[in-house]
């Protein structure tokens, strides 16, 4: 068991033998995409979320899931939290990534990507409504600011440099940055 995995299952184990509000607890590390996908999957079901299934957590997941916790009069945060897990029916432990998934690091801030790669992630980004700019494969601030907003808007550490936890948010081939966007 890895220890992301570990640390969200303590978190749980520790708030319900505290008694604390679950509420108050939200999750830190991003969701696997087949997480993602249950999530998106059980607020399209609740008929808050008209997107697609697609493993990867945008502006409309978010906007869905704020829909779900107002009409069931959770707290409202936009963040999967365990009350609101529990009353979508997901299991915490379906929701992490599988141990090792974010361990291979393709690219590091010392190897500049090539523009296919550049293009791919845009791409992704702008599918997601995170980046306004043209498809040229440059990585200029526009961009850069692009990914600093959707590492925000994932709760992931916003430094606007791709990393492990970014590509698997971003739904990306960690092993090909290159492959179509799905």
């Amino acid at each position: 068991m890895n220890r992301l995995r570990a640390t969200a299952l303590a978190l749980l184990v520790a708030s319900a033998a505290s008694g604390a509000s679950a509420q108050q607890l939200s999750y830190v590390q991003p969701l696997s995409s087949a997480g993602t996908a249950a999530v998106q999957q059980k607020l399209k079901d609740a008929g808050v979320y008209a997107g697609r299934t697609d493993g990867v957590w945008g502006r409309d997941s978010s906007t869905a899931l704020e829909r779900y916790q107002r009409r069931q009069g959770l707290q409202i945060t936009g963040q999967l939290n365990p009350a609101t897990a529990t009353t979508l029916g997901v299991s915490p432990a379906d929701l992490l990534p599988p141990p090792g998934a974010a361990s291979a690091a393709p690219a590091t801030a010392a190897e500049p990507l090539a523009p296919d790669v550049v293009r791919t992630i845009q791409t992704r980004l702008r599918g997601l409504g995170f980046y306004p700019g043209g498809i040229d494969g440059i990585w200029g601030p526009s961009m850069q600011t692009a990914l600093q907003r959707f590492q925000q808007g994932r709760g992931l550490q916003a430094t606007g440099q791709l990393n492990p936890a970014t590509i698997t948010a971003l739904g990306l081939d960690p092993n090909n940055l290159a492959a179509p966007v799905r």
